[in-house]
């Protein structure tokens, strides 16, 4: 799409918001269950375009991993965004009343969205209905790497609405830079830190405020108190949902020394479990493309040459085929040097660190940049709670993986280099919501006794104001 069709759009867009600054509640709603009929007609055929962008990615994988998520959202955000618009009263302190207070919610006009592959239906159609729900227009940029997706999104959201409410701009990267650099109301960005960077530099050229949802290397913690076989299907699930390209997925374990072997059998079994064959199986996804596949098994490549243990757990593929299906892979012996430590995995390679104490781990945890998720897993709460008090995370989940990002009361986002700002749920609706803080001053007013000129009478006011502060 060149350039100027964007601006057009964009135009077309912020005319239309600044015509129409107010947005009922009706209107509101009816745009949400249009997105909800454009998923209960054709999520089918929308869950066949993600199979054929992957090569391989079952209808039921897109239902629980995309489609789900976007009916409990929409669900929840048609329950309560009558309540979250209204005007909310606050209190009025003693010195300026008997004026009254309120902050009043509006919404911010454009919202753009930039998404990725991983989860091409829940990250692009998750915060566009939030969006659309706090009122506001949306042009939606999804990812090049999922073409077919993509291009039907774009056909489907044209046939529900019009292009002022919400639109779709399709294009590779160089389209992606240009979209940044529009003057939106609110830029939401999905995807890894380093592009992240970009955005946020690209947007702070037009002072646009953003929400970037970025990833890192997120730990999963093994207490001494833990269950291993409990744990173990748990985190498999985590880590092979989407074959690990997830941004919240575990991305490495630590757990005591000396239970390396029994967590290996453990996380074996559960794969086993949970995937009985992984090439040519239709429910474990392959990678997305070539050049990922090609990256992960460099990372594999990599840390075997410099020492590290590979346990594959199925067969090994010299390229990547036909399906790009990669089989699960345990890393023992993984260094700080090695690549597979310091970039985020997004792929179903899962290295197994040891730990002689928990202030040993924790400090391995807060000597790295904040991950966008943790995992803790035990029965010892006062050692669960130190490790609560004492790390910083995006999530948090206990004694599972990713569950947290599914609660819509929740707040979902990152800390530091793994994002900043956060949405589902009200926060969501905050996030893109102007709050307006109104102050209605009564007839009564007293405020005419701190005017100048100063003297005498003023002191004994402040004198008397100075009690009560």
């Amino acid at each position: 799409m060149p350039p100027h069709s964007i601006r057009s759009l964009f135009e077309a867009q912020h005319a239309a918001s600044r015509a129409a600054i107010d947005v009922p509640y009706s209107l509101r709603r009816e745009r949400l269950l249009r997105v909800r009929k454009l998923l209960d007609v054709h999520g089918e055929v929308l869950a066949d375009a993600v199979n054929a962008d992957f090569g391989n990615r079952s209808r039921r994988l897109t239902e629980v991993a995309d489609m789900f998520v976007l009916r409990g959202m929409l669900g929840h955000t048609l329950r309560h965004s009558r309540k979250w618009m209204r005007p909310a009263k606050v209190r009025t302190p003693l010195y300026l009343q008997p004026a009254s207070a309120h902050v009043q919610r509006q919404p911010l006009g454009v919202v753009g969205i930039i998404a990725p592959w991983n989860y091409p239906l829940q990250l692009s159609l998750g915060p566009a209905v939030i969006a659309l729900a706090a009122g506001n227009r949306v042009m939606l940029k999804p990812s090049e790497l999922t073409p077919q997706t993509s291009a039907l999104l774009a056909e489907l959201i044209g046939r529900y609405f019009a292009p002022d409410e919400f639109c779709v701009v399709q294009g590779d990267g160089a389209v992606a830079a240009e979209f940044a650099g529009l003057p939106f109301d609110h830029l939401f960005f999905t995807g890894s830190t380093a592009v992240g960077r970009k955005v946020a530099a690209a947007a702070a050229v037009n002072l646009t405020p953003t929400t970037l949802e970025l990833g890192g290397k997120s730990p999963c913690i093994i207490d001494a108190s833990c269950d291993l076989a409990d744990a173990a299907i748990k985190i498999a699930h985590g880590k092979l949902l989407n074959a690990g390209q997830t941004c919240i997925a575990p991305d490495y374990v630590l757990l005591p020394k000396g239970r390396e072997a029994a967590f290996g059998d453990a996380f074996a079994a559960a794969a086993a479990q949970l995937f009985p064959r992984y090439i040519d199986n239709p429910d474990y996804a392959a990678i997305i493309s070539e050049r990922h596949y090609a990256r992960l098994q460099s990372l594999l490549a990599e840390a075997e040459e410099q020492g590290a243990t590979l346990r594959r757990l199925g067969p090994v593929m010299g390229s990547a085929g036909a399906t790009r299906q990669l089989a699960p892979v345990l890393v023992f012996g993984a260094t700080p040097e090695m690549r597979l430590m310091q970039e985020e995995i997004f792929g179903p390679i899962l290295p197994v660190l040891s730990y002689d104490s928990l202030d040993e781990a924790i400090r391995g945890i807060n000597a790295n940049p904040r991950p966008l998720a943790l995992y803790w897993f035990g029965s010892d709460l006062r050692r669960r709670d130190d490790v609560l008090a004492r790390t910083v995370s995006g999530g948090v989940t206990v004694n599972d993986t990713l569950m947290h990002i599914a609660h819509e009361n929740l707040p979902f986002g990152g800390v530091g280099d793994s994002g900043w700002g956060a949405y589902h749920g009200e926060t969501g609706f905050l996030r893109f919501t102007h709050q307006k803080p109104v102050l209605v001053q009564s007839r009564w007013a007293t405020g005419k006794l701190l005017y100048p000129p100063y003297g005498a009478k003023f002191d004994r006011v402040m004198g008397l104001l100075k009690r009560f502060l």
